[in-house]
């Protein structure tokens, strides 16, 4: 009786976020351009491409285009001895008019309720809604994770993205959207397999899984 064959290996991939900036938790960025890495955000990066030197052979880097992402991504792309690919679906939310705004001063609009609990009802005025953006991050992991069918892949990116890619990994409801922490740059990491996914890891800055333990 001939041996059995091997299941498809899952494609895993590393997200992160990038590193710290000096307006991170006070102002919403968006995709205004000029945001570039804090002192502290640089050794972030940093920190984290040595926790990625030591992870599973990684067969590609894939960065939103921002520059924040793009610095981020430098120094594990340095590490991993590989050219960073940029990827406009990696990109953070539109946040149309609220791009640039306090933080504090749209936590009083009537609005930010919706945002924090329900916000797939929500549309940013002039920019993305919550769904659109669940919809792009959709396509664009199923992508590359068929671009790279039983590989490791690292994608640079921004707190809410990834907050979406794991509220679909884990099967959550895009409503508890804001139940998951993304640190700036912590990993989460997600194998995407032929019959299934695993989240191997989520919001971490200490060691990571190995991608072969995935059983997806």
């Amino acid at each position: 009786m001939p041996p059995r064959p091997k299941p498809p290996k899952p494609t895993t991939i590393a997200f992160v976020r990038h590193g710290q900036t000096p307006t991170t938790g006070r102002v919403l960025p968006g995709r205004a351009k000029g945001l570039h890495l804090a002192d502290l955000g640089k050794a972030q990066a940093q920190a984290a491409a040595e926790r990625l030197r030591g992870y599973e052979k990684v067969a590609a880097i894939y960065s939103s285009p921002l520059e924040r992402t793009r610095e981020t991504a430098a120094p594990i792309a340095r590490a991993l001895g590989l050219a960073v690919k940029i990827e406009r679906g990696l990109l953070e939310c539109d946040f149309g008019e609220w791009t640039g705004r306090e933080l504090k001063d749209l936590a009083k609009l009537p609005e930010w309720k919706v945002v924090q609990g329900s916000p797939s009802r929500f549309c940013f005025p002039g920019g993305e809604s919550f769904l659109s953006m669940q919809a792009r991050l959709s396509s664009t992991v199923e992508r590359i994770a068929a671009a790279h069918a039983g590989e490791v892949v690292v994608c640079v990116s921004h707190a809410d993205p990834i907050k979406v890619v794991l509220c679909d990994a884990t099967g959550a409801h895009l409503d508890q959207f804001q139940r998951f922490q993304v640190s700036p740059c912590s990993i989460s990491v997600v194998a995407y397999g032929p019959v299934g996914t695993a989240v191997l890891c989520m919001n971490t800055s200490g060691t990571l899984p190995g991608a072969k333990e995935a059983s997806a």
